[in-house]
């Protein structure tokens, strides 16, 4: 990384724990759950911005990850055991829903996989036995760890802002080991990949196990900051709004997710003011922008770099710039 992706890094760093001093209880929920969103939406970054695996079923990963928490922490299982349980039975899951993607690619697979959001929906309103249905589930505790409670707002979102740091580097790391140059192998040219002897098979399988575990840590982290789930909370919007978060951001660029969620969470809560126009003022700047920058929010930095003479862009930038 150059001196200026380390500046950029360095400042929002310094900025995402300066800023929760300075906001009331209701900001700092806000930029809680941009961190949470966000380490959903890296894990969908890598299934389809990296790996080039269209997947439409982050938000019921998510929803797996939040009831898992919350039924076992109920059960007098800890924290953290009921932490890495969500994401461990999200990678088993992921690693399922990817064989379809063997089979099938691009908007079938997408198919496949809101197929699969609907059928995680109906469970959780169906089988009140586990998830106890429409009525949801309330009064989910935060944790604590060594003596140090997470129940107030500040304290929570110092314990987001955590995890999605070690899970940020632990991407990174993936995406610079030869994982990360394989699924990018894997998104440019599969038969390509393969006559090189890239057993695409197993990394399709990988690609969609790391990016539905994220989303089930992510998960795994809602549910105690909202401290109620219910079924309609991890329909198809949610998978939406993720996907909107990646493409916004940059799809395949490695902090694309981290503007994206931004976007999507602060940027409707900003446009209130409108009154009842601001959905429909905020579609209107997603439909612009995807229209003049397909390449998202980062894909318009790095045309700007390159337009005023910078040859070559920052790999903070570069959407193979991690994985190569």
């Amino acid at each position: 990384m150059n001196r200026l992706g380390t500046f950029l890094v360095a400042a929002a760093a310094v900025f995402a724990v300066a800023v929760p001093f300075f906001l009331k209880p209701f900001g700092i929920y806000l930029i809680s759950m941009w961190a949470v969103l966000t380490i959903a939406a890296i894990g969908l970054n890598l299934t389809l911005g990296y790996a080039g695996q269209v997947s439409m079923a982050q938000g019921a990963f998510v929803g797996i990850g939040a009831y898992t928490v919350a039924l076992l922490t109920q059960a007098d299982v800890p924290y953290a055991a009921a932490f890495v349980a969500a994401g461990l039975f999200c990678f088993a899951v992921g690693w399922v829903l990817g064989y379809p993607a063997l089979r099938v690619q691009h908007h079938y697979l997408a198919f496949v996989t809101l197929a699969f959001n609907t059928l995680v929906f109906l469970v959780l309103r169906n089988e009140e036995w586990l998830t106890n249905g429409i009525y949801g589930i309330n009064s989910i505790a935060r944790p604590a760890f060594f003596g140090w409670s997470t129940g107030k707002a500040l304290d929570f979102y110092f314990f987001c802002l955590g995890a999605l740091t070690v899970l940020s580097l632990a991407t990174w790391w993936i995406l610079r080991s030869p994982w990360g140059r394989a699924f990018v192998a894997l998104r440019e040219n599969p038969v390509r990949a393969l006559s090189l002897g890239l057993d695409t098979r197993r990394y399709t399988l990988i690609a969609f196990a790391i990016g539905s575990s994220l989303a089930g840590l992510a998960g795994a982290l809602y549910a105690p900051l909202v401290q109620y789930i219910e079924p309609n909370s991890f329909g198809l919007g949610m998978s939406f709004n993720l996907l909107l978060m990646v493409i916004v951001g940059g799809s395949g660029y490695f902090f694309g997710p981290f503007l994206g969620a931004l976007v999507a969470v602060l940027l409707p809560e900003w446009m209130r003011i409108t009154e009842g126009y601001y959905l429909i003022v905020y579609a209107m700047f997603v439909m612009v922008m995807m229209a003049f920058c397909p390449s998202g929010l980062l894909g318009l930095v790095e045309r700007a770099l390159k337009a005023v003479g910078r040859r070559t862009p920052s790999p903070i930038l570069r959407s193979e710039g991690v994985g190569q």
